[in-house]
């Protein structure tokens, strides 16, 4: 028998992890494609390439193990994505009413976690936003108001807790509220940076990656506790007659 044939197959190789990175360069390629389209103002590409997003990282998140509520939280974006398509103010409360079940979700998922988020961290987003809505309020159309401010409450409830999963999670966080807040500066007409579209996708786009990575990754770390207790149990020698 051959060396090779006698070494076992990684669990990932031979189920449906085999996928996890072809899902994740395809995930890849569409954002770099999505990206370059807004940079070159071709409305066309984007239109195309942004609803790949969130499906192909859903299946990355998926195949790696990711916990179901992590695939339901990246589709209600997905569905967010899709309305935020549409220029009108029904859709970008539809679009707001979607990636807010996402945080839900996520909130659900990092509550899961017992781990206390840092208070200091807490305190410093409230800030942020009582700063922002402040600034902002009498720029936004009246009727946009009350659900930003309550989407926004939601988002960065999702941003500080997410900390609790480690640093990549943390960032994704941050990243999404820095991205809504670029979007809510567009409503009330801010100055805004050169291609504007460009730095809310990379921001969005960075920010998603980021929080699947950081669940997964918490996820398997988890799993290897387990296995290791359990592994340590099961060596440990029974009670002597």
């Amino acid at each position: 028998m051959s060396a090779t044939a006698s070494r076992p197959a990684r669990p990932e190789a031979a189920g449906p992890g085999r996928f996890a990175r072809p899902l994740l360069i395809a995930f890849l390629l569409a954002a770099a494609v999505d990206l370059a389209g807004l940079l070159a103002g071709l409305d066309t590409v984007h239109l195309v390439a942004k609803p790949l997003l969130m499906p192909l990282l859903a299946g990355y998140a998926a195949v790696r193990g990711g916990p179901r509520l992590l695939t339901v939280a990246l589709l209600f974006g997905w569905g967010g994505d899709v309305f935020l398509l549409a220029d009108n103010d029904l859709a970008f409360l539809l679009g707001m009413g979607s990636f807010a079940v996402g945080h839900v979700c996520y909130l659900t998922l990092f509550g899961r976690d017992r781990a206390p988020a840092a208070l200091t961290t807490g305190v410093a987003y409230v800030l942020v936003l009582a700063v922002f809505l402040v600034l902002i309020w009498s720029d936004l159309p009246a009727e946009l108001r009350v659900p930003v401010a309550g989407y926004s409450l939601l988002l960065t409830a999702m941003a500080w807790r997410a900390g609790v999963l480690g640093r990549y999670a943390a960032a994704g966080g941050a990243l999404f509220l820095l991205s809504d807040a670029l979007i809510a500066t567009g409503i009330a007409e801010w100055p805004r940076l050169p291609a504007p579209d460009f730095w809310v996708m990379l921001t969005y786009i960075a920010a998603q990656l980021l929080l699947a990575l950081g669940v997964v990754r918490a996820g398997r770390a988890g799993r290897r506790s387990t296995d290791v207790r359990a592994g340590a149990r099961g060596s440990c020698p029974g009670p002597l007659p």
